[in-house]
């Protein structure tokens, strides 16, 4: 039987190397001609998570969990060198010295990512595979932040012209933002939020709102395929918003299944 560590790491991994290549690519494709030194330094971050995405390939569930938590490490070392690149990018931005076509909230966006999962892998290497129900509350403000900060994305990467699709957009950024201070809200009141029915009604809640998130992120991937709709965004990032929302909905069903076990 495989060890919940392994078996944990190993999905953490296999999401968020793909995630983390990605968002190298996307950084790349945002810069101007001009700017073949950050071009380049993206490009080694696509090359590093493919050497790592062929190197988690030869794992499998049965791995000795030390083989497991030396990939973790340098796994994590990656992800902290990404998150420093990505933070120098957002410096370089808002203090104006480069103008690129990367929003300077995508770049904070795809750092509290890299962030997100070089924590995950500490934790794993520690041993804390189980949510604590501040986890849980601190989780979610996490995930909804990045839901809302997509559907601000989506809104302002479409043409002008698909203006019922802007106007769903926009609702789904309002929705995701108040979930999101909800939630901010239940962090403040710890400890007393962090009972069942409290907790239990947070996630139900947040699976309604993602889930039609994630179909009108599906509904808009199509179209972009298929060239139905006018935008200005790369058919993989369609893909890669729609992946993130099925992740949350994994982890809202996780905590879920953790908070009645208890």
């Amino acid at each position: 039987m495989a060890h919940p560590i392994v078996e944990r790491s190993l999905n953490e991994v296999q999401f968020w190397s793909r995630i983390m290549k990605e968002h190298a690519l996307f950084l790349s494709l945002g810069f101007t001609h001009d700017q073949k030194n950050l071009v380049a330094e993206a490009q080694h971050y696509i090359d590093l998570f493919e050497r790592i995405e062929e190197k988690l390939s030869r794992f499998t569930l049965n791995t000795d969990l030390r083989m497991i938590q030396a990939f973790n490490s340098e796994v994590y070392q990656a992800a902290v060198n990404i998150w420093a690149f990505k933070r120098k990018v957002l410096g370089l931005t808002l203090r104006c010295e480069i103008r690129s076509n990367n929003y300077p909230l995508l770049v904070d966006h795809t750092s509290r990512e890299a962030a997100y999962f070089a924590n995950r892998l500490k934790e794993l290497n520690e041993g804390i595979l189980a949510p604590k129900p501040e986890d849980i509350i601190k989780e979610n403000v996490f995930f909804l932040k990045l839901m809302a900060d997509h559907a601000k994305f989506i809104g302002h990467l479409l043409d002008p012209s698909e203006r019922k699709l802007v106007a769903q957009a926009r609702e789904f950024s309002h929705d995701f933002d108040q979930l999101l201070y909800q939630a901010i809200d239940l962090d403040s009141m710890r400890p007393h939020s962090e009972t069942r029915p409290i907790l239990g009604q947070m996630l139900d809640q947040n699976r309604v709102s993602v889930t039609s998130l994630r179909d009108f992120k599906k509904q808009a991937r199509e179209l972009i395929e298929e060239c139905r709709i006018q935008s200005k965004i790369h058919p993989l990032l369609a893909d890669h918003t729609f992946r993130e929302a099925e992740r949350f909905l994994e982890i809202i069903d996780l905590y879920e299944a953790h908070l009645n076990s208890r």
